[in-house]
């Protein structure tokens, strides 16, 4: 029976369990549910599952579990494993990679932890990727959404893996941490040159940017025309006074161009994942092939010489033979 309630579609559907079509081993690795949640049904489908973990997800879970248990007793003990302290701090305590240069194991107290927090971590993603991609291929499905999931893997590993291995220390990678990570982001922006002037940061902005847009101009154009049934999406695209043409017609008449109700997907698909790719491809280069970004821009009629930015300009005693304390 259908309630015709919800928060967003205005439409809650609480029929009888919805039954998995049939997939060899997944009884087996089911778990949690089915059931229903009214809650969950104002934002979405009702149904909580039943699940699936499989191989891969166990491994997943068990692999990620040790990574945040090693980063987790890290963080409590410089707290002095005391509580209240280890709760008030969470967002500033850090697990540090190895100093200086070499990739070689270390110590656990000398960077050793984070190493093998990191590559626990990494094991976890990697597994929890081939579960995503084993499902879809047991469902019959395309493999979209693992290829999206890599374009942030890859991103994830330009950071902490790639590029260190490049540099030739572990130095070079994020620590572990809320704070001091974004502590690091904003430094390794500065340490070379400022990344505004990386083009592959600019390209990564304009995608990230892009396909927000284009997620606001498909989720409003849904919204706006649900009344006369938009989210039937594939049905309505051949018929003439539906929803999709309306929705169609909207954007003809303000911006002159629609995309189609099939098209906008790909759009936002290709949007969001040369995001990840663009930035970890400035992530690579930077420090190993670019030392510098304003340089970089400079040299390429990018950005003005600061000279030009501000001709009244006085430099400090010392500064142009570099003999400034730091």
């Amino acid at each position: 029976m259908a309630r015709f309630r919800s928060l967003y579609t205005q439409i809650q559907m609480r029929g009888p369990v919805d039954k998995p079509i049939p997939v060899p081993g997944r009884e087996r690795f089911g778990f949690l549910g089915p059931y229903f949640s009214a809650w969950l049904g104002w934002i979405g489908d009702p149904q909580i599952g039943r699940s699936y973990f499989g191989w891969w997800g166990w491994a997943a879970l068990i692999f990620g579990t040790i990574s945040i248990c090693i980063m987790g007793f890290n963080f409590w003990a410089q707290a002095d494993w005391n509580l209240i302290a280890f709760i008030r701090g969470m967002g500033w305590h850090r697990l540090d990679p190895p100093t200086g240069p070499g990739l070689h194991l270390r110590p656990l107290n000398e960077g050793g932890w984070w190493q093998w927090a990191g590559f626990t971590l990494t094991i976890s993603v990697l597994c929890w990727w081939a579960r995503i991609y084993t499902r879809a291929k047991a469902l019959g499905m395309g493999t979209h959404v693992s290829w999206a999931f890599a374009s942030a893997i890859w991103l994830f590993l330009c950071i902490g893996l790639f590029r260190p291995l490049i540099m030739g220390s572990w130095e070079e990678a994020p620590p572990f941490g809320i704070i001091p990570h974004l502590n690091w982001t904003a430094t390794i922006s500065v340490l070379y040159g400022n990344f505004y002037y990386n083009p592959f940061h600019c390209l990564s902005i304009v995608f990230l940017y892009g396909s927000v847009l284009l997620w606001a101009m498909h989720g409003g154009t849904i919204l706006a025309t649900a009344r006369f049934g938009a989210e039937r999406e594939a049905e309505e695209i051949a018929d003439r006074g539906t929803a999709t043409e309306r929705g169609a017609l909207f954007w003809r008449w303000t911006m002159g161009f629609n995309a189609n109700f099939e098209s906008i997907h790909r759009w936002i698909y290709w949007f969001a994942i040369l995001t990840p790719i663009t930035g970890g491809i400035g992530i690579l280069l930077t420090g190993t092939v670019v030392d510098n970004w304003y340089e970089w821009g400079v040299k390429w009629g990018l950005a003005p010489t600061y000279p030009e930015m501000y001709p009244d300009l006085v430099p400090p005693e010392g500064a142009e033979q570099g003999t400034l304390d730091p």
